[in-house]
């Protein structure tokens, strides 16, 4: 089946805006990250929410791209969109990562500079396929699925519930995903409130422990947009883009609740988030419409943005973590030119992606299948 038979849908430019608004807010947290001396103390504590929240966007945007026209797909025709969509960054953050991979010898990687080119490129290598390396390829000493880009452990677990997707949970009727939705919200609220950290981190290392996190993590997010595009409930408000941003910012800033003692509460705060306030969120963006040009260019620039930014940041990260544990006990207001050179960094190469990697890339694909 040719795959560019099936033409693109309109964007929702307000949801496409605020995956971007969550991306700036993901590369701050991990630049704030290495200050904090415990997961109590960080300074953007819940910013690591935004993978939550990526995983909600994502299946509200399959939902609707895909969900009415599978009589024009097959499983395969399928999956080549999301390989054309997702891999071409993959394949990018990887090899980024890996040219940066020896330079980032620190007093939090003493071993960087043992690790045997062959090794350090078979790593890569699988990275390109988005498949996690075993415990035993570990070159960094982090447990990683992916040692040269971290966070390409969140798109190996949006693979499988593409594929979750593709393969039979399309078909379900509304009342059966319902009940899909309804048994991952439980085991999404059991773990968030009983696990040691009181918190829904991890999913980030190829141990049976860590996939049930990951696909804890994904499983209710991504299928609980599916089932709100099908439900088609929308909420319109008045500057809709403006509210919702402040209303990501203030969820992903909002500072550990219960503290050492009440871990539970933030686990429920924080289940919370994804199960109740972030759907909220996106019917909002859903129902808002962007009366003025400049926030329309606003909303685009920032959804293009969004993935080529979350699937680079990363690889200049290791050199802001690395040059920070070589200053011990250095803070963020003493770091901050430091901090905010790799941010501005981090966008530079983003948007240096997309132009001359991403987009061409994608293009000579689409023409190659037509």
């Amino acid at each position: 089946m040719n795959n560019n038979t099936l033409p693109t849908k309109p964007h929702y430019q307000i949801l496409d805006g605020l995956r971007g608004v969550a991306a700036v807010i993901v590369v701050w947290f991990h630049l704030c990250e290495p200050h904090a001396s415990s997961h109590l103390t960080q300074h953007i504590n819940h910013g690591y929410l935004a993978v939550d929240f990526f995983f909600l966007l994502s299946g509200y945007v399959i939902g609707y791209a895909y969900d009415d026209r599978w009589n024009q797909l097959t499983f395969g025709s399928f999956l080549r969109r999301r390989i054309e969509r997702l891999q071409p960054l993959v394949i990018l953050g990887m090899t980024l990562g890996a040219i940066g991979f020896y330079w980032q010898g620190s007093a939090i990687w003493p071993d960087i500079q043992t690790v045997p080119v062959w090794k350090m490129l078979l790593v890569m290598l699988i990275g390109y396929t988005i498949l996690p390396v075993p415990l035993s390829m570990d070159i960094r000493g982090w447990q990683e699925m992916h040692p040269l880009n971290s966070v390409g452990w969140s798109l190996f677990f949006e693979y499988i519930a593409n594929i979750l997707y593709a393969i039979g949970i399309r078909k379900f009727s509304n009342k059966t995903l319902g009940i899909l939705v309804a048994l991952s919200a439980a085991a999404l609220v059991y773990f968030a409130v009983t696990n040691s950290n009181g918190d829904v981190t991890g999913g980030w290392t190829l141990s049976v422990e860590q996939v049930k996190v990951g696909m804890t993590r994904v499983m209710y997010p991504f299928f609980a947009g599916l089932l709100l595009s099908r439900l088609g409930k929308k909420i319109h408000i008045k500057h809709a883009f403006l509210w919702c941003s402040v209303f990501v910012a203030v969820l992903l800033f909002m500072p550990r609740i219960g503290g050492a003692d009440h871990l539970w509460m933030n686990g429920l705060y924080e289940s919370i988030c994804i199960i109740v306030l972030f759907p909220v969120i996106v019917m909002m963006g859903a129902g808002g419409v962007m009366h003025s040009e400049r926030g329309a260019k606003i909303c685009k620039f920032l959804g293009d943005l969004s993935y080529p930014l979350y699937m680079t940041h990363y690889t200049l990260v290791y050199f802001y973590v690395g040059w920070v544990s070589d200053h011990k006990g250095i803070t963020l207001a003493e770091s901050w030119p430091y901090a905010l050179s790799t941010f501005l960094g981090a966008i530079v190469v983003a948007y240096a992606g997309l132009k001359l990697f991403d987009e061409p890339v994608r293009a000579w694909v689409r023409k190659r299948f037509k």
